[in-house]
């Protein structure tokens, strides 16, 4: 099964597939139920914003243990969904602004905040359709580099959103035989943790990949970990296996 140069990408005016789109939209019902089709990113979500919290009390010298850590730092979550991170990154303080291209994302996010009782600024739109004004201490594309039609046009994008001291966090899935079978065969068809068809093996991000983007961004990687899910403890946990799911911080060179 030959793999496409994503490196060879011609950019494009939009990063969005309408496809990828429609797969999530079809799923706005379910990001908020524990035990629906969205329960795998919900066991994941505290390691995701465990590992983004003490990455943003690093880079700007916050106390980890505060329950304000993140105050006064303004956050971009692309592809925020119904705002899974979104919300805990609120009620420790950051100013967060949560996107994603999917109307029904964006209501079902929105909805969930009301009720929360949570003021977060959830617009329906994409990174190309940002105000090129606007900066950020902490821009995060969790799970979202592999549903995009350029990798290096979309995180160009995601850089260009940051603010000079600012980080990028991507979480993404390795290009290889052992994610085939791990994160398709057995997450989507032997599992049904997620429904057949969420994920494109050929779209997947090696992290040699991942890092010659970021370098061709001006960005380098500070920090990088595998997550790694363990069947018996029924638990994820972070990993210096880095083949199937990985995380990584990027911050400006120099």
């Amino acid at each position: 099964m030959a793999a496409p140069n994503p490196l060879s990408s011609t950019p494009t005016t939009s990063t969005v597939d309408p496809a990828e789109i429609a797969k999530f939209s079809r799923l706005s019902d379910e990001w908020w139920d524990p035990k629906g089709r969205m329960a795998p990113l919900h066991k994941i979500n505290p390691l995701r914003l465990g590992f983004i919290r003490d990455a943003a009390c690093r880079k700007f010298g916050r106390n980890v243990r505060s329950l304000s850590c993140l105050s006064g730092l303004r956050l971009l979550d692309i592809g925020c969904g119904a705002g899974l991170l979104c919300e805990p990154f609120t009620r420790l303080g950051a100013e967060v602004i949560g996107i994603d291209p999917s109307q029904t994302n964006i209501a079902a996010a929105r909805l969930h905040a009301d009720r929360s009782g949570l003021l977060i600024d959830y617009r329906c739109t994409t990174v190309e359709e940002m105000d090129p004004r606007e900066r950020f201490d902490v821009v995060l594309a969790m799970e979202v580099v592999e549903h995009v039609v350029d990798v290096g046009a979309f995180l160009a994008r995601c850089t260009a959103l940051m603010k000079p001291n600012g980080i990028m966090v991507v979480s993404t899935l390795n290009r290889n035989w052992k994610s085939f079978a791990l994160a398709i065969v057995g997450a989507e068809y032997v599992l049904r943790w997620l429904p057949p068809g969420t994920h494109s093996w050929n779209k997947f991000v090696t992290p040699a990949e991942l890092a010659r983007h970021l370098e061709n961004n001006g960005l380098v990687i500070t920090e990088e970990t595998g997550v790694a899910y363990s069947p018996f403890a029924d638990k994820w946990s972070l990993s210096a296996d880095m083949d199937v799911n990985y995380m990584v911080v990027a911050e400006t060179a120099g």
